[in-house]
């Protein structure tokens, strides 16, 4: 456990942070993507958020680590077994690069599930499916998941708050 936190969540739990920062990439990935959150992070159990950013790729980073204007915890009822093959496929994914790819797959086409380099939406998607937290594979025939995509996938099994 990293110092100075304190687990935040059970084991059991599967946690993905979606957030928006109010700066002009945050805003134009919003607009992009018709939603409000411009990127999602996974809450591990100690309190880290794993995520891919442009600033780093895949890393762990502190709660506080970015200036969000907006914040919504999603939390996923799942059997230990479950989220503990979520966060191993997070770990095993550290160090990867970003996938500035994804980007262009705004507008063009490309595979999501391309394990080389990650979205920050499309690295927890991935994970869940990686981790048998869907019933059934997502549908291949996408070629991005984004923050708003994997929102609106979430509300269709859980309840989802409005956020700050």
């Amino acid at each position: 456990m990293a110092p100075g936190l304190r687990r935040a969540f059970a084991l059991g739990n599967i946690v993905p942070q979606f957030a928006a920062q109010n700066d002009a990439l945050s805003r134009a990935i919003c607009a992009f993507d018709h939603g409000w959150p411009s990127h999602v992070d996974a809450v591990m159990p100690d309190g880290w958020l794993l995520g891919a950013r442009a600033d780093g790729g895949v890393r762990l980073r502190v709660k506080d680590y970015a200036r969000f204007s907006r914040v919504l915890r999603v939390e996923l009822p799942a059997a230990d077994d479950v989220a503990a093959k979520f966060h191993a496929f997070l770990t095993a994914q550290l160090g990867k690069p970003y996938d500035f790819e994804s980007i262009a797959a705004f507008a063009v086409g490309r595979n999501w599930q391309k394990p080389d380099s990650w979205f920050c939406s499309e690295l927890v998607a991935a994970a869940l499916q990686a981790a048998g937290w869907f019933a059934h594979p997502l549908a291949t025939a996408t070629n991005r998941i984004t923050p708003s995509d994997l929102l609106l996938v979430l509300s269709a099994f859980v309840a989802i708050g409005t956020g700050q």
